[in-house]
């Protein structure tokens, strides 16, 4: 573990710490709120859990010069909350290797890194998020391990693809996904994750400090999610998620239609579920410029388990 505590008004301490998998090195990153963390005041800790392109920092803890206020993790932290993220195998500063890194793959990630973050927080169970990819790796551990899981919130998520767009395009490249286990990413193929759906949707600049950040890990990533997505849906069974659950979407994005979300909804078995679309917000939603609605729902989501 190395303490990078920040010197900021509101104390944030950054932690980061690795688990291994194997001969796999797991990066995970922790922040939480001094002052709440001397108090003993910590929530049970929030996993957050990246998608296909881009890395955990990038996604979840960007900063952007001239532009505050961008990291998902400092603005939980700061309400109270132990927040964690992870970078999968193959992507940013975990290790990279000839895995092609599908969500079968995140789900062993995942139950390697929430066995670390129980080491070190003592929790057992643990408030999910997971965005585009990220919600499949997240739904899939659910599944999996439902009594790790207090509360589960999939965004961007897609059920069986039918109808998607973006999926559909995608699917352009299946030959390749089957062929290689990592794609090449560049700055053009990073900014059009934020234009494909509706332009204007997020700030130009934070577009760039995104690509800057996950550029400077490598210029490729795994291809198993991809793979995945286009020719293994469904993944997961909305019937076999027995935690409370919310769908969140973005009002724009391309990555499934309403009615493949709604079906899925419709099956969750719990009364505790909730399904929220969120205006002005495409696909990167906790990067857009209106990305404290998708903040504020989903804390307002999993402090529904605390009143």
């Amino acid at each position: 573990m190395r303490d990078c505590t920040e010197a900021s008004a509101d104390r944030i301490i950054a932690e980061e710490h690795w688990a291994g998998k194997g001969e796999v090195s797991l990066f995970l990153w922790r922040k939480r709120d001094g002052d709440g963390a001397a108090a003993g005041a910590i929530r049970p800790p929030v996993i957050l859990v990246h998608g296909s392109s881009l890395s955990a920092l990038p996604s979840f803890d960007l900063t952007v010069p001239s532009r505050p206020d961008y990291s998902f993790m400092d603005w939980l932290a700061r309400r109270g909350y132990d927040v964690w993220t992870l970078d999968h195998e193959g992507y940013g500063r975990s290790t990279i290797t000839e895995s092609n890194a599908d969500i079968a793959c995140g789900v062993e990630d995942l139950k390697v890194a929430t066995a670390e973050i129980s080491a070190r927080t003592g929790a057992k169970s643990f408030y999910l998020y997971g965005m585009s990819s990220g919600a499949l790796r997240a739904g899939a551990f659910a599944q999996a391990e439902p009594d790790r899981v207090k509360r589960l919130v999939l965004d961007a998520f897609v059920w069986t693809g039918e109808g998607s767009p973006t999926l559909a395009k995608r699917r352009d490249g299946l030959t390749f996904f089957k062929k290689n286990n990592r794609r090449p990413i560049d700055r053009a193929f990073i900014t059009s994750i934020f234009t494909r759906d509706l332009p204007g949707t997020t700030d130009p600049a934070v577009v760039e400090a995104c690509a800057e950040a996950q550029l400077a890990y490598a210029d490729s990533v795994p291809t198993g999610t991809y793979l995945d997505m286009t020719s293994r849906l469904p993944l997961v069974d909305p019937q076999r998620i027995n935690v409370p659950t919310m769908i969140v979407r973005g009002e724009h994005d391309g990555i499934a239609t309403m009615d493949d979300l709604l079906a899925f909804f419709r099956r969750l078995p719990g009364g505790d579920k909730r399904f929220a679309v969120l205006p002005g917000l495409a696909h990167c939603t906790s990067l857009g410029l209106k990305r404290h609605l998708l903040w504020t729902t989903v804390a307002n989501f999993m402090s529904g388990s605390d009143t």
